[in-house]
């Protein structure tokens, strides 16, 4: 019997995911708008076999509480990530291409046809991160002073995914012929015009591009809430799972996949991919400790704002070495529901406000250790139906990917747990997720 394998993807910042990277030895000034850079990271992950490169964004720079920006830097620096894609592509052959891009600053024809425009070039390797945004500066940067109620965001972006989609279908597969004898350059009755008027949306008109290599780009998302769940049982294809135990992890992977067949669709379809931040070493102290260094690195200022913005709630006024009383958690979250909830946990279990600002990572597992232990554990969840894969961050760019893609894959391929080599050449291939048919192919 073949042994389930791991998907592994990762999300990628210029310096590394931990808030002080960019503090550290290895990290080089400039490296945010540096092409070069980021193509080298790009080809570490194909040496490693990695499903997919994955790029966060927000149309926004931080514009308020600069003094404590200046010192975490998230978000104010950084190129566009279809952009940055559409250059990795030629850096690669095989990795998959995947960013967020959201459906409350967006048009859907633009976005249908960027995506469609990234699949092409890649060869079939684009991917889509369907996000409604969480802060308020962006809203501000188009015409709002805040986002629209959570309920609200999620209901214009169900309605987005299903535009770009069928705009995704404007052209049968088979549609451009390019018969120069016969002087016909695509079939007229292949093209399918949309014809939609909805809620937040009105659009008549076919995307100017043939259909991309993989049908539809991959759509993942990362929707801890009822709504963001049940959209991701209707729409997704990878989600980021959020648990920071096993257990919750479990509970949560079967409740995801377990309202797939209500919309007709297979499990299987879906993967789920448990957060986890690595950090390699000959042991586990040696990692812990070499994570403690980059911690020390952190600005107090830096850590109580990232939990505030995070909880929603400022506790500057608390003091570091006692509890947080429980009455300060917010009574409901607005923007990162599972970040809101981790928070809130640590909260409850009585940790004093320095430790939850040192422990807070935002990365749902951190995993310390030597090469076989991380893979025990990565072999766990996926056994125990915790995962079929893993979303991973790296604290420090490009020295702690780089120890993963040296001396954890190898472990994992060595137990069967990971490719030796790519089998296939797009990101569906990868993932082992079918091409969906053209919608009207299959009613002609």
């Amino acid at each position: 019997m073949t042994r389930k394998q791991l998907a592994i993807g990762t999300l990628i910042d210029a310096y590394g995911l931990h808030p002080a990277s960019w503090r550290t030895e290895e990290a080089v000034p400039g490296a945010p708008t540096d092409i070069t850079h980021f193509k080298r990271i790009a080809q570490l992950c194909e040496t490693g076999k990695f499903d997919f490169l994955f790029l966060a964004d927000t149309p926004a720079a931080r514009t308020s509480d600069l003094e404590i920006w200046a010192r975490s830097p998230m978000y104010m620096n950084q190129l566009e990530p279809i952009t940055l894609l559409t250059a990795l592509a030629g850096a690669t052959e095989k990795l998959g291409l995947a960013a967020t891009a959201s459906t409350s600053f967006y048009e859907p024809y633009n976005l249908a046809r960027l995506f469609a425009s990234l699949d092409h070039i890649s060869g079939g390797r684009a991917g889509w991160n369907v996000v409604t945004s969480a802060n308020d500066y962006a809203a501000r940067n188009f015409g709002a002073d805040r986002l629209p109620p959570h309920d609200r965001r999620y209901a214009k972006a169900a309605e987005f995914h299903g535009v770009v989609t069928a705009l995704w279908d404007s052209w049968e597969d088979d549609a451009f012929v390019y018969d120069k004898e016969g002087g016909l350059n695509f079939r007229p009755g292949a093209q399918h015009a949309l014809d939609h008027d909805g809620e937040f949306f009105r659009i008549h008109g076919a995307l100017n591009i043939a259909r991309p290599p993989q049908g539809h780009p991959v759509i993942l998302q990362a929707g801890a809430s009822e709504a963001g769940k049940e959209m991701a049982a209707r729409t997704a294809e990878a989600v980021f799972g959020v648990a920071t135990e096993i257990d919750a992890a479990i509970a949560f992977y079967g409740d995801l996949k377990g309202r797939m067949p209500a919309y007709g669709r297979d499990p299987d379809h879906l993967k789920v991919l448990a957060g986890a931040t690595i950090v390699v070493g000959d042991s586990a102290a040696e990692a812990r400790a070499r994570f403690d260094r980059w911690q020390s690195l952190i600005h107090p200022d830096v850590g109580l704002m990232r939990i505030r913005q995070d909880i929603e709630a400022d506790l500057s006024d608390l003091p570091l070495d006692e509890p947080v009383p429980e009455d300060r958690i917010p009574s409901e979250a607005r923007h990162h529901r599972a970040y809101f909830d981790e928070i809130a946990g640590m909260i409850r279990r009585s940790l004093t406000l320095r430790q939850i600002c040192q422990q807070y990572t935002r990365s749902k597992v951190t995993l310390f250790g030597s090469p076989a232990e991380i893979a025990d554990v990565m072999q766990e969840w996926l056994e125990r139906g915790a995962c079929d894969g893993f979303m991973l961050t790296f604290p420090v760019l490009p020295s702690t990917l780089a120890d993963f893609v040296d001396r954890v894959v190898p472990v994992l391929q060595a137990r069967g747990l990971f490719r030796e080599d790519y089998s296939g050449t797009t990101l569906r291939d990868h993932l082992g997720l079918p091409r969906p048919a053209n919608r009207h192919s299959m009613a002609g």
